[in-house]
Formats: C-alpha cells, sequence, structure tokens
C-alpha cells in the first residue's frame, strides 16, 4: 500500500513539474501602502494595466518599466472595470457605474461620470456589483448580488423597498436570520443582470442569478456569468445569459413584473420549469468552490493550445478552470477542468485578464472569505501541456481529445471506475449532495490512429447529470500522466 502510494505522489510530483515547464508564474511587486486585495483588472490599448484595490484605489502598470501610477481613489469597492481607450476607463462600484476620465493625458483620472446607478442599495454587506463588460454592439452588461441575512440594512435605502418577508424597519434593526430568506432581494435589481445601451436605455435583462462574481464573452459573443453555490445553488455554475430567462435563485423575482406576490412561495417543481439550466457546474471540492470570472482565450495560440475556450477564476482552490464548451440541440453544455493546478499559483484567483503578449495577470483577493490576495503574471513557455484538449458529447457517449498522442497500452488499462454520474438537487437549502451517483460503464473504448482521440461508447446517456472522469491511470507516449485527470461535462441535452 505504502508502494503504491508513493508511486502516485511521484506521478503527481512529475505532473507538476511538466506543468511548470509549460507555464511559468511570476508575482508583481505592488505599489507600498495599499490593500494588496484586487477586484479589477483591465489593460488599456497602450498596453499599461489598469489594477484596482479594495479600498478604493486605482493604479496604473506599466508592464514595461514595472512602474505603478496612482490613476483615481476614493472609490467604493470597485469590483470591475473596462478600458474604452487610453484616457477613459469604466468603473464598477459598489454603488454605481462610473467613466474615469484623464483628459490631459498625464496618466491621473480629472473627472468621474455617473453611467448609471439605478439599481437598489440597501446597505447590506453582500450587495456586491460586478461588471461592465461590452459586446460588439456597444452594449454594457452588469451583474447584482443579492442580499444576505447574515447582515441587515440601512434604515434608509436607495430604490424601492419590497419584502414579504420582513419590514424595512425590521430588517434595519436587530432581526431573526430566520426572518427573511437566506438570500433576498429587498431593492431593484438584485439577483439580476443588467443591459445597458449605448443610448443610455437600461433594461433588466435577466434573473435568477445568486452571486454573479464574473461576467465574460466566449468565441461567439455568447454572454457566460458565473455563479457561486448557496441556496437555491447545488454547487456553483457557469450560465449562458440570454435576455428574459430565469436562471433559478427566485429572490430576484420579486422584481419580475410577470411574478404575482411572493416568489418563495412559487412550488419548488414550477420554479425548476421556469429556469434555464447552466451551460456548466463546478462539482463542489473538486472542480470549483467559488468560480469567479470568466475569461475568453483568444491569444491564437500565445497563451497555449486552448483558443476559444474560456479560462475561468476560483477564489477557494489553487487553480484555475478552462471551460470546453460544446453546443447541442441549440444549448451551451460543456466540461469543466481544473487548470494550472499547482500551488505556486495560490487561491482567491479574482480577476483575470490578457496583455498584448498573450500572458495571463490574475488578481486575487479573499474579502475575509477563503483567498488569497497579489498579482501574478502567466507566461506560456511554448511546450504544451499533456491535458484534455477537448470533449464533445456523440449519440451514445463522448470523443475526447488531448493534446499529446496516448499510450495505447494505458487506454486498455483504464478502470471500470473511471467515470460516473450524478446531479445536484435543486432546492432552497444551502448546496447539494451529489444525487443517484452511479458508476457508469463503458461498453466500449477507440483510440484514433494518430493517438489523440479517445472515444467512449456507453449503454445510455442522461440528462441533468454530471459525467465525472477520472484517467489518473492514462499516459501519453512520452509516459507523462495528465495535468488535471479529473474532469467533469455537464449533459444538458442529447444529441437526437
Amino acid at each position: 500500500m505504502k508502494k503504491r502510494l508513493i508511486i502516485f505522489m511521484l506521478l503527481a510530483g512529475l505532473s507538476s513539474i511538466w506543468a511548470e515547464d509549460s507555464y511559468k508564474i511570476e508575482d508583481i511587486v505592488l505599489p507600498k501602502g495599499v490593500d494588496p486585495q484586487i477586484g479589477a483588472l483591465a489593460f488599456m490599448p497602450d498596453g499599461r494595466l489598469m489594477v484596482s484595490f479594495n479600498y478604493g484605489k486605482v493604479f496604473a502598470y506599466n508592464p514595461s518599466t514595472k512602474k505603478w501610477k496612482l490613476f483615481a481613489e476614493g472609490l467604493q469597492l470597485p469590483l470591475g472595470m473596462l478600458a474604452l481607450n487610453d484616457k477613459e476607463v469604466l468603473v464598477m462600484q459598489r454603488a454605481e457605474l462610473t467613466k474615469m476620465i484623464d483628459h490631459d493625458g498625464d496618466g491621473v483620472a480629472d473627472s468621474f461620470e455617473k453611467v448609471y446607478d439605478g439599481f437598489g442599495v440597501s446597505g447590506n454587506y453582500h450587495e456586491y456589483a460586478y461588471g461592465p463588460i461590452r459586446d460588439k454592439n456597444g452594449n454594457l452588461y452588469v451583474a447584482l448580488n443579492v442580499a444576505s441575512n447574515n447582515g441587515g440594512i440601512t434604515p434608509e435605502v436607495r430604490g424601492e423597498f419590497k419584502s414579504f418577508d420582513a419590514s424595512q424597519k425590521q430588517l434595519a434593526g436587530k432581526f431573526k436570520k430566520k426572518s427573511v430568506s437566506r438570500m433576498y432581494s429587498c431593492v431593484p435589481y438584485r439577483g439580476w443582470v443588467i443591459k445597458i445601451s449605448p443610448d443610455g436605455t437600461v433594461t433588466p435583462y435577466a434573473s435568477g442569478v445568486r452571486s454573479p462574481n464574473g461576467l465574460g464573452f466566449d468565441h461567439k459573443g455568447r454572454l457566460l456569468v458565473t455563479d457561486n453555490q448557496g441556496d437555491w445553488m447545488g454547487t456553483s455554475k457557469l450560465h449562458h445569459i440570454e435576455a428574459g430567462k430565469f436562471y433559478g435563485h427566485p429572490a430576484s423575482l420579486v422584481w419580475d413584473p410577470k411574478v404575482d406576490g411572493d416568489p418563495m412561495e412559487i412550488p419548488v417543481d414550477e420554479l425548476n420549469n421556469m429556469r434555464t439550466p447552466a451551460a456548466a457546474v463546478f462539482p463542489h471540492g473538486l472542480i470549483a468552490n467559488s468560480p469567479t470570472q470568466p475569461l475568453l482565450d483568444d491569444t491564437a495560440g500565445k497563451f497555449g493550445p486552448f483558443s476559444n475556450q474560456m479560462i475561468i477564476g476560483e477564489m477557494n482552490q489553487s487553480h484555475l478552470v478552462r471551460f470546453i464548451p460544446d453546443e447541442v440541440a441549440g444549448s451551451l453544455q460543456g466540461a469543466v477542468v481544473p487548470f494550472l493546478n499547482k500551488t505556486s499559483l495560490g487561491k482567491g484567483n479574482n480577476r483575470l485578464a490578457f496583455a498584448p503578449d498573450g500572458s495571463l495577470w490574475v488578481g486575487r483577493i479573499h474579502l475575509k472569505w477563503a483567498g488569497s490576495e497579489g498579482l501574478k503574471r502567466i507566461v506560456y513557455t511554448g511546450k504544451p501541456p499533456f491535458e484534455l484538449l477537448g470533449l464533445k458529447l456523440t449519440a451514445d457517449g463522448f470523443d475526447l481529445t488531448f493534446t499529446k498522442s496516448l499510450d495505447p497500452a494505458t487506454v486498455k488499462q483504464l478502470s471500470a471506475s473511471m467515470l460516473k454520474c450524478y446531479f445536484y438537487e435543486y432546492h432552497e437549502a444551502y448546496g447539494s449532495k451529489q444525487m443517484d451517483m452511479q458508476k457508469v460503464v463503458v461498453r466500449e473504448s477507440k483510440l484514433s490512429k494518430d493517438g489523440r482521440s479517445l472515444s467512449f461508447t456507453l449503454p445510455e446517456l442522461k440528462e441533468g447529470y454530471v459525467y465525472e472522469f477520472d484517467l489518473k491511470a492514462l499516459k501519453n507516449q512520452a509516459g507523462q500522466t495528465l495535468v488535471s485527470p479529473v474532469f467533469s461535462y455537464n449533459l444538458i441535452h442529447k444529441l437526437r
């Protein structure tokens, strides 16, 4: 038993070494005197990196000179930025989307203009605001956190107050946590994704998100938003957000004109029929516990072989996550794979940005939860790691492709326990166990002639289930094991 453990640890160590050969991670020295928690990153066209720090300062960093310059200060928890040009930056503060403008080009913001503040603010600590991101038509999108019953509200709120659980006075005073739902939306439009058109028109775009700490567009322009495990969220998710759809957390429905009365009284089955399934789920404790920003790898190979996949931040575990998209029956679903799974990356990976040279910059945060702090730069060395490259659903199983050719002998050695399936329950309780866990028997496996693709045929496929792969036994022709051998696929729809 000890011998097997030692061998496994050696293999794990070798995988880490091979991963280090593929990517180098550099710690960036931060300016003195700032809280080193980072809420947002954005590259300007001239190559400067804008970095917002939690306690209200925004600095510009020049990667060439490695010098910092204070751009703005006095902001309130800035958790998102978008550089419009070399002089204008949008910043998402807690209570307002603001344009910061450097009129004279000296590298310091001279004016601050309100872009949008039409959402409610109750003073609850959990009412974070995220974004903005901009689509090809110039529309902006932001996302708003729901409130938590672990904290109350201020005596005065901004926006209309509405609650079916407790009065404004009760919430502003001492109250029992059970008097309100675990996560609630007492001011507009908490739990919504908001669209802001170029002409200033504001549209409550989609509802049902809980803690949407990250927005991004994929290679087809689809809006993707991460959401964190909690009440009504059996595990963390990646949503494909579309106009008018509901994504599962009923607190937001207080502000839906089509919903009459208390949304918490809607039967679970009815809510389940209303909601749009997530494009991906992150198995809790395995793939991600608190996913953050999804960022498209549009570097055309500068960051490795994963072009057109989404790189997603993760707060609680020492890795990022890759989302491999698969479009089935007109719906987006796909696989999630740990990425850069090594201790040198660390936790708290909150905000991501690609530099013009293809390096990935990662800002870290904890906000007194699990996480970390600081800024890192990740550079691809040009040596591809041995990883899962693609995963597609077939009519009777899955097709997997890899970055390197497989050793046929290890394909034959894959055990019967390499694949299992389960689902997460949709209910009001916080999180969910893996329900109806089953081993999936592989009927047949087939390796392509070039050794890069592996097909699995299964007896049946179950919609609504997560399929979890464990390919630790698999090696390539150089004897390397996969850097990330455990990953999962969210099967929403089967091929018809």
